[in-house]
């Protein structure tokens, strides 16, 4: 990656909450047509991370710019070109899929007729066809999920942050949605990945970095995570390497123990 030039360059990020550090000077450059798995413990600042990126938090101390501009200075204009896919987001249940999705495609200016096209399309292809036009306070978490995931692509973003993308979703749609994922990184976008599904995490991405008491602890395709630990899987490498896998060994102990 030496000789391409980053999309999104982090140097010497740092974020307090309540006195507590809760990401401790990351330096970090992702780059385009990549899938990037940023996977850590909950509390590692993974989606504090994520929300730096996207402009949400501004009160940080490093530098963080997305397609050459300053999250801090210029967050209107990453959000123009960004999207993002959260785990948990408030729909606007009294509205119809195409409702809410003409509502976003508006935020980011897209002309009606281009808005209902692609999400008909979308829509379609996700399996949502026969209820475009239904409240969604009728929806499982799984639709809703769809829906979402809809929103974050419906502008063609330059770069997209998934945040637990699959939560809800049924076997075949997570098939779908891991190929519409190579797909667009096939179409040079970059792709930052962030869940607990570690085979899914293993299995899609280009590199994985695994963050750790707000820290990088691994930065690196699974091979070469693979080459540098004890165990085979990314199950195994992320227990090691953030200290879960002797206490988890003995709270399932204490769990059956428990039961006895």
């Amino acid at each position: 990656m030496e000789n391409l030039t980053p999309v999104i360059t982090i140097k010497n990020l740092n974020k307090v909450y309540d006195s507590t550090l809760i990401l401790k000077d990351i330096n970090l450059n992702f780059y385009a047509g990549q899938i990037t798995g940023y996977i850590g413990p909950n509390g590692a600042g993974k989606s504090t991370t994520l929300k730096i990126l996207i402009g949400m938090l501004g009160d940080f101390t490093g530098q963080v710019s997305v397609l050459g501009f300053d999250v801090k200075t210029n967050s209107m204009e990453v959000k123009k070109r960004i999207g993002y896919v959260p785990e948990n987001a408030i729909l606007y249940e009294v509205l119809t899929p195409m409702e809410y999705l003409l509502f976003i495609g508006r935020l980011y200016q897209l002309e009606d007729a281009v808005i209902e096209k692609r999400a008909t399309e979308l829509l379609t292809i996700l399996g949502l066809k026969e209820v475009i036009n239904s409240r969604m306070n009728t929806f499982s978490k799984g639709m809703r999920q769809k829906v979402l995931l809809i929103s974050g692509l419906i502008h063609n973003p330059e770069i997209i942050f998934l945040d637990e993308p699959l939560s809800g979703l049924d076997a075949n749609a997570v098939i779908l949605v891991k190929e519409i994922l190579s797909k667009l990184k096939e179409a040079g976008k970059t792709i930052i990945y962030s869940s607990h599904i570690m085979d899914v995490v293993e299995k899609l991405s280009d590199r994985i970095i695994i963050l750790n008491k707000g820290e990088v602890v691994a930065d690196g395709t699974f091979a070469e995570l693979k080459n540098n630990a004890t165990s085979g899987s990314l199950e195994g490498i992320f227990s090691n390497l953030t200290g879960n896998s002797q206490e988890d060994q003995t709270l399932s102990n204490e769990f059956i123990s428990a039961l006895s």
